[in-house]
């Protein structure tokens, strides 16, 4: 198509014409819905009318609806691409009158194409799509769907039902998309102790749609295990099926409709400058498919150069399975991103001269799939560029790759300063040694008579790490130990089950609140409860403390957590108590990132583990670096000793084995934020008060916090007499 350089907004205007005709056109649009009212209905409807079911309890309507209102949203998407694909070439006879026609009527034909495909589109989506389908839904929608909650209603409500199997679908679903969601890993592990439960159960519903994710994972699995022929098949099919996610996600922004961009309109503006706002609006939506496409399940945060990467896995892998040909053609992929790579240049050269004299594998050329994408994206770019110059349009870039001569110069320095931004952030995941920003400062004085720092940062190979002896005495430990063994006799909830980390081990966990509530029930001593609830009291001055907190310290969590080994299948045995892990962020070793972003516990800022015995084999707490493989540093446990360190990405962490024995330490986690300490156990001092029994508190406990302690206690009563209402799984909530 030939463009005179005045027609550069008609064209950014008109780009977005075949979209914005069907819902903008009064007189089309009407024409559409007035003859059909398709059967697919607007699936926000249907899954707020079957959350307000689930929250009466009526299961079986709640489940119908929000079951119904999954398949009318897969439906809409699927109708969506059936209608772009079917009406691409309307409109197409169009197209040679545009490469003639010069002067003022150029414009009117290319609106004519337009025209045509719209009226196409729109009437292809009448025929299967009800109006009300056809409108935006809210970002609260958008939300919950992208999180995955309707999964979260389906587990609880099928559970009601007794439909066990199909419960087990919807929490394996959410949970792939919630990693960290404590609450919902219980649920699965009480599913798989079910009677009749099969693992065919564990099934991801949503698992066509980041289909290229398990490819990305088998095919890093199989280069560790050097299978390079099966290798390179799956990185193959994990390329191709990356490209087709993106294409489906890019098919979607052009047939949903685009919102004007959030901005004052000026009183000047006219059709072609309203039209060219949307057009960019769309060029930006598909821009944006590279972040959606690029973000794991249960992430936020994209993967950097995600295509580049599979290609650069891709390349070595042929060249290890003997593919020179292959691997010059996918590294000459590459180069489209970054033509001036000194390594991809020298791999370049490496397989030339493997090659010898085969002049056919030398003048390989780039994938054609490659090609495009690169050339369609550049394209794209210096149109959102050029209304970003020109037309007041905000965009970012989601690429790193993109070339500086794409950018115009007015807007060059800004660009460099948010590429410099991305890039910093990319090193600091690189780097072994970095600061510890979390504004604690090991070193300060130790208040408590009896304890002593055996080992400092300095002894740990590390940053704000202590290890302190003393803190429990034996008799205290015991008495420890005698409460977590009584509550794992009573059960209630905490009876021993597999980990959620290895199937070679038991694990036993208990609450202060739980404790309590035991206590008053007569299965726990009540005297043992109120040590339990003291030691951490004891352990927050320490760690206050010593680590020169600039800010009050606050509960997060407290957990007394016995690890088991399981008699007879210790044999052979390769995995680790709990994994390496980071507590306030999600560790990527493979790029030594730590992202601090949901699901990961992101307020917490100050870790503790206290001891009570050391007679079991195996259990030792390691720290590590961010490749979760190098190993600075490892503690023993022991009746007393705590190991106090800052919560942050300078503490990768985890625990060896438990081959024999019973390892049990009270876990304890504190925030500088008030708003995200421990409601439980500020429940439980609330049940003490009501009762008129006083426990020991730290000091720098603030009168509004008292009261409302004082508060809870007087609301206690009435909220005890009722049960817990059945809700979407919470912060503490279980099946």
């Amino acid at each position: 198509m030939a463009l005179h350089s005045k027609t550069a907004i008609v064209y950014v205007a008109l780009f977005f014409a075949h979209v914005s005709l069907p819902f903008f056109s009064t007189k089309t649009a009407a024409s559409g819905a007035g003859s059909t009212s398709g059967p697919i209905d607007p699936y926000d409807a249907l899954y707020y009318t079957g959350v307000r079911a689930y929250f009466r309890k009526e299961w079986e309507k709640a489940a119908e609806l929000i079951e119904k209102s999954i398949a009318s949203r897969e439906s809409l998407f699927q109708t969506r691409r059936k209608c772009h694909d079917s009406c691409v070439t309307a409109g197409h006879d169009r197209l040679p009158k545009l490469d003639a026609e010069k002067g003022s009527l150029w414009d009117l034909w290319a609106l004519d194409w337009v025209q045509q495909r719209a009226e196409c589109v729109q009437y292809c989506l009448a025929q299967a799509i009800s109006p009300a389908a056809l409108l935006p839904v809210s970002e609260d929608i958008l939300y919950e769907f992208g999180i995955r909650n309707p999964y979260n209603f389906l587990q609880v409500t099928y559970y009601k039902l007794g439909r066990v199997q199909r419960a087990v679908s919807a929490a394996h679903t959410f949970f792939v998309a919630n990693p960290n969601h404590l609450e919902m890993r219980n649920n699965l592990e009480k599913y798989r102790r079910m009677k009749g439960v099969t693992e065919e159960a564990f099934q991801d519903r949503e698992r066509e749609k980041k289909k290229h994710w398990s490819l990305y994972d088998m095919a890093v699995l199989s280069e560790s295990s050097s299978e390079w022929p099966r290798t390179v098949e799956e990185w193959r099919e994990c390329l191709k099926e990356t490209l087709k996610q993106t294409e489906e996600c890019r098919v979607q922004c052009v047939v949903e409709g685009q919102r004007f961009p959030e901005r004052e309109p000026e009183a000047s503006e006219g059709v072609f400058e309203r039209a060219a706002a949307l057009s960019l609006s769309l060029l930006a939506c598909q821009q944006s498919c590279v972040s959606v496409v690029s973000t794991r399940p249960g992430r936020i945060s994209p993967h950097e150069d995600l295509l580049p990467t599979i290609l650069e896995h891709l390349h070595i892998a042929q060249f290890k399975a003997g593919d020179l040909k292959g691997a010059v053609q996918t590294i000459r992929s590459l180069l489209l991103f970054y033509p001036s790579d000194s390594d991809s240049l020298s791999n370049l050269q490496l397989y030339f001269e493997k090659l010898g004299g085969d002049t056919e594998s030398q003048e390989a050329q780039p994938s054609e799939e490659i090609s495009s994408y690169v050339k369609r994206s550049l394209l794209e770019k210096k149109l959102l560029f050029f209304g970003a110059e020109n037309l007041d349009f905000s965009f970012i870039d989601p690429d790193l790759w993109t070339p500086e001569e794409v950018v115009p110069e007015s807007l060059r320095k800004a660009w460099r300063a948010e590429r410099e931004k991305l890039q910093e952030r990319e090193k600091e995941g690189q780097r072994e040694e970095e600061m510890d920003d979390s504004g604690f400062y090991a070193g300060g004085h130790v208040p408590l008579v009896g304890v002593d720092i055996v080992m400092d940062s300095a002894a740990l190979n590390g940053t704000n790490r202590v290890v302190l002896d003393g803190v429990l005495s034996p008799k205290e430990c015991q008495n420890l130990l005698q409460l977590a063994t009584a509550a794992a006799s009573a059960g209630d909830g905490y009876r021993g089950r597999r980990s959620p980390h290895t199937p070679h081990e038991k694990f036993e966990g208990l609450t202060i609140l739980r404790a309590l509530k035991m206590a008053q029930d007569g299965v726990l001593n009540q005297t043992d409860v109120k040590l339990l609830h003291e030691i951490g009291e004891r352990v927050r001055t320490l760690l206050h403390s010593y680590f020169r907190s600039p800010s009050p310290l606050y509960f997060s969590f407290t957990h007394l957590v016995c690890r088991t080994a399981i008699t007879g299948q210790q044999e052979g045995r390769q995995d680790l108590s709990h994994p390496v892990h980071v507590d306030n962020c999600l560790l990527e070793a493979e790029t030594r990132q730590c992202w601090r972003e949901p699901p990961a516990f992101t307020h917490r800022d100050l870790s503790a583990l206290l001891y009570l015995n050391d007679d079991f084999e195996g259990g030792d707490l390691f720290f590590t670096g961010r490749d979760a493989k190098t190993v600075s540093t490892t503690v023993r446990p022991a009746c007393g000793r705590l190991v106090g360190f800052s919560s942050g990405p300078v503490n990768p962490h985890g625990v060896t084995a438990v081959t024999a024995g019973q390892r049990c330490s009270l876990a304890l986690w504190f925030t500088k934020e008030k708003l995200h300490r421990d409601m439980e156990r500020e429940e439980a001092e609330a049940l003490w008060a009501a009762e008129g029994q006083n426990v020991k508190k730290a000091d720098d406990e603030d009168e509004d916090e008292a009261r409302g302690t004082r508060r809870l206690a007087q609301r206690q009563g009435s909220r005890e007499k009722s049960k817990s209402k059945d809700r979407v799984i919470g912060a503490r909530d279980e099946l």
